[in-house]
C-alpha cells in the first residue's frame, strides 16, 4: 500500500509547515543580502529590528524536523512498520546524497568544486529519518523517550572538550575535514534526531477524539513556553550561554530569548515548539480562509526548499552582474565566516530591500508549489512521495 494513495492528510500540519517554509525564506534572503559581518544575535552589535528578524525564523527548523517525524507517523496508519521503516531509510539517504550534490552545486553555491562543503540543514533531516527508519518497530512510547532523552539531556556535555569529526557530526559545530577540502558540520546531528522522534510520537494524537487532542496540544504547547521561561529565568541549565541584564529593558529580554541554534539547546527547543503546537490547537479546527493558498507551500517542502535557494541565489547574481558587470563571486566557494557565499565588494543592503526580496521569493514560488502540490496529489507520481 503507498503513500500516495492513503496517507492521511491533517491541514493544520501541513499549514504550519508552509508558515515556517515561507519564514525560512526570510532568513536565507539576509543571508545572501543582508550586511555581511552584521551578526543578528550579537547583543553588542546588532539592533532590535535585525535581531527579530533572525529570531522569529528561529521557529522554523525545531518545527520542520517535528512535522517530519509527524508525517512518517501518520504514514504510518498505511504502510506495514516494515515499507515504513524502509521508505524513511531510504529517503534519508537520498536526502543526504542530495545535500552533497544537488542542493550544494545548484543552490547553496553554484559550483562543484568542493572546497568548502557544509554539512546543513538537508543533511541533519536526512539522517534524522535514517534513525527513525531504524526505530519506528518500537513501542511509541519508546519512540517518544528515545527522543526526548537528547533533547533534553544533550547540554549536560556541552562542557566537554572532546574536538573530533564524530563530535562536531554529533554534538557541536566543527570540522569534520580541513585541508584542500573542508567540510564543517554546522547541523549537529543530536537533538535534531530526538526531534523527529517525539514528532512520530505526536502523531499518535491525531488519533484521538477532537477535544481530547486539543486540550492535549494547548497544555503542551503552554507547558513548553512555561518550561522555557522558568528554566531560562534560573540560568542553571538547558542553553551553554547565560543570559544576563543589559543597558536597557528591551535589550535584556533579547539577552533572555537569545537561547542556541546549533545545537538547539533545550530551552532553544523549548521557546520554539512551544508556539509551534498552539499553532496546531488553534489551526485544528479548521484552517482560516486567507491562510489556505499557505497549504500548498507547505506540501511540497522539499521543492521549496531547493528551488527558493536557488531562486534567491540567482537573484544575488543578478544584482552582482548589475552593481558590477560581473558575478564570479557568486560562483566561488565561501569563507566560513562568509556563508553562504563569497561576497562581491560593498555587498550587502538593508532590511527593506531584505523583506522585499523575501516577498517576492514567496510571491514567485506560489503558482509552482502549487502545481507539484496538485502532481502529489493525483497519485500518478509514485516518485514524488520522497519529496
Amino acid at each position: 500500500m503507498t503513500e500516495r494513495a492513503t496517507r492521511q492528510r491533517i491541514e493544520s500540519v501541513d499549514l504550519l509547515r508552509g508558515v515556517v517554509m515561507i519564514i525560512m525564506a526570510l532568513d536565507h534572503t539576509r543571508d545572501f543580502f543582508g550586511t555581511f559581518g552584521a551578526n543578528p544575535t550579537n547583543l553588542d552589535t546588532t539592533t532590535v529590528p535585525l535581531f527579530f528578524t533572525r529570531w522569529v525564523t528561529h521557529i522554523c527548523a525545531p518545527t520542520f524536523f517535528l512535522l517530519t517525524g509527524t508525517g512518517a507517523g501518520l504514514a504510518s496508519a498505511s504502510r506495514s512498520t516494515k515499507d515504513l521503516s524502509r521508505y524513511l531509510i531510504m529517503r534519508g539517504l537520498l536526502f543526504v546524497v542530495l545535500e552533497l550534490t544537488l542542493i550544494r552545486g545548484m543552490a547553496y553555491q553554484f559550483n562543484f568544486d568542493y572546497q568548502v562543503t557544509l554539512l546543513l540543514v538537508i543533511w541533519a533531516l536526512g539522517w534524522s529519518m535514517v534513525f527513525l527508519g531504524l526505530i519506528v518497530f518500537l513501542p511509541v512510547p519508546v519512540i517518544a523517550s528515545i527522543g526526548l532523552a537528547p533533547i533534553v539531556g544533550h547540554n549536560a556535555f556541552d562542557g566537554v572538550p572532546w574536538n573530533s569529526p564524530l563530535w562536531s557530526i554529533l554534538h557541536r559545530p566543527g570540522f569534520v575535514l580541513q585541508g584542500e577540502h573542508t567540510v564543517f558540520a554546522a547541523y549537529p546531528l543530536i537533538p535534531w534526531i530526538g526531534v523527529t522522534a517525539v514528532g512520530y510520537a505526536l502523531a499518535q494524537v491525531y488519533q484521538w477524539e477532537p477535544e481530547r487532542r486539543r486540550r492535549f496540544l494547548r497544555t503542551a504547547g503552554i507547558a513548553a513556553i512555561v518550561a522555557f521561561i522558568v528554566l531560562r529565568a534560573a540560568n542553571v541549565y538547558g542553553d551553554p550561554f547565560s543570559w544576563s541584564r543589559r543597558d536597557s529593558t528591551i535589550y535584556t529580554l533579547l539577552s533572555f530569548i537569545n537561547t542556541t541554534k546549533y545545537p538547539p539547546s533545550l530551552l532553544f527547543l523549548l521557546m520554539t515548539l512551544g508556539p509551534a503546537l498552539l499553532f496546531l490547537r488553534w489551526t485544528d479546527r479548521g484552517i482560516p480562509g486567507v491562510l489556505r493558498p499557505v497549504l500548498n507551500y507547505g506540501r511540497v517542502p522539499f521543492f521549496y526548499f531547493v528551488v527558493h535557494f536557488a531562486l534567491i541565489h540567482a537573484l544575488a547574481t543578478v544584482v552582482a552582474v548589475v552593481m558590477h558587470g560581473s558575478a564570479h563571486w557568486m560562483f566561488e566557494s565561501p569563507n566560513l565566516g562568509q556563508y553562504p557565499f563569497t561576497p562581491p565588494p560593498g555587498w550587502g543592503f538593508t532590511l527593506p530591500v531584505v523583506y522585499g526580496v523575501w516577498l517576492l521569493v514567496v510571491v514567485s514560488l506560489y503558482w509552482p508549489c502549487k502545481k507539484v502540490a496538485e502532481l502529489k496529489a493525483t497519485g500518478r507520481y509514485t516518485w514524488l512521495t520522497y519529496f
